[in-house]
Formats: structure tokens, C-alpha cells, sequence
């Protein structure tokens, strides 16, 4: 493990996070299924901690999809949230809660897959329900489709930032008619933050 820091509006972000993430990848650790792609500190995280971090959420109910390392999570817990990071893998939600703790807050941590998702809609409807690069597989697609509208209702929002991969475009494709979908630029050119609310 090694220590980070990143700098978000008004305060900073310290974490471990593994040394060489990227390296899990390619080393047969976890589930072949389901590599440790949350090893790595991805550009889509950071923006979206930093998004978080720009709103005062005062109380608001806060679930992470595939938390990772946790940074949107605790910026969502520093600007007052109450939140739930979650993740497949169990390493991520500790090393979540950990990072967390780290900086002076608690985040409520569990692992979870979105295809059994009940620890998901035991708090539903969420306030505010945020994603980091999660669209890079069809499944990971199929799965949200189905999964988010189960998890707000029409005074809730779900923010998803992406480095515009293929399958977000699949995605996109499939909320518009149930969604109302706003897209903003975010600091890096290559990274996009989508806002969907239910019309319904």
C-alpha cells in the first residue's frame, strides 16, 4: 500500500490505495470474472470526489456503486452525507472504510453484487446515488439498467462519471426513456458526468 492525497473543493482527500494497482490486474488476484479493477486510482473517481465535494449534502442518504478506494464516498460524507459505499469486492469496502476513517468520517461500508443486490435496497429510495467508471462491460450495462431504478425515486438522483467507453453509449441509449439525462464536462476533457432523475 502506499498514502495519496488528492485536493477537491474547500479541503483534501488523503488514502492508501495498493502501490501498483494496475499490476493486480494482470496477476490472477480475485475472481477471473471480476478482475480488481478497483485497485486502480481511475480519473473518473477522482472527478466525480471532486463533483461531490462542490455540494453541501447536509443529511442526504448516499450510496456508492463499486466504491473502490472510497474517494467520492468520503467526499460525499465531508460535505455532510450519510453513506454507504459498496462494492463487489470486500477488499475495496474495507480499504474504503479505512480511507474514510482516515479522514476524520464515517462511511458505512458492505460488500455487494448488483445482481443480489438486497443490502442495496434495504435503504432505498437513496438520496443521491453515484458511480465511477462502472460502464466498461455489457453486464455491468444489463445490470444498472435494471438495478437504478430500484434504487430512487423521482426526488433522487444518480451522478455516473466516464471516460466515454463504448458501452456508455449503450447506456445512455437506454435511460432516455425513463430518465432525464443532463450531461456536463468535468475537469478532464476525456471524462463526462451524467445526471439522471426518473420521470416518473
Amino acid at each position: 500500500m502506499t498514502t495519496d492525497e488528492i485536493g477537491l473543493s474547500g479541503t483534501t482527500i488523503r488514502f492508501a490505495h495498493p502501490t501498483a494497482g494496475a499490476d493486480l490486474l494482470y496477476e490472477g488476484v480475485g475472481d477471473e470474472k471480476f478482475p480488481p479493477y478497483w485497485a486502480e486510482l481511475w480519473p473518473s473517481g477522482v472527478e466525480l470526489a471532486y463533483e461531490v465535494s462542490t455540494y453541501e449534502l447536509g443529511g442526504l442518504s448516499v450510496l456508492e456503486l463499486g466504491c473502490g478506494v472510497g474517494l467520492p464516498s468520503i467526499a460525499a460524507a465531508l460535505s455532510g452525507g450519510r453513506v454507504l459505499a459498496t462494492d463487489r469486492s470486500r477488499d475495496a469496502a474495507e480499504l474504503a472504510g479505512d480511507n474514510a476513517r482516515r479522514n476524520g468520517v464515517t462511511v458505512e461500508t458492505a460488500e455487494c453484487s448488483w445482481e443480489q443486490p438486497d443490502s442495496l435496497l434495504e435503504g432505498a429510495p437513496w438520496d443521491l446515488v453515484l458511480a465511477a467508471d462502472v460502464l466498461y462491460e455489457q453486464r455491468n450495462v444489463s445490470w444498472l439498467l435494471s438495478l437504478l431504478p430500484r434504487l430512487v425515486d423521482r426526488a433522487g438522483e444518480v451522478w455516473i462519471t466516464d471516460p466515454r467507453r463504448t458501452r456508455a453509449d449503450d447506456f445512455l441509449t437506454g435511460v432516455v426513456e425513463d430518465w432525464r439525462l443532463s450531461t456536463s464536462a468535468t475537469r478532464i476533457p476525456a471524462v463526462d458526468l451524467h445526471r439522471l432523475r426518473l420521470r416518473k
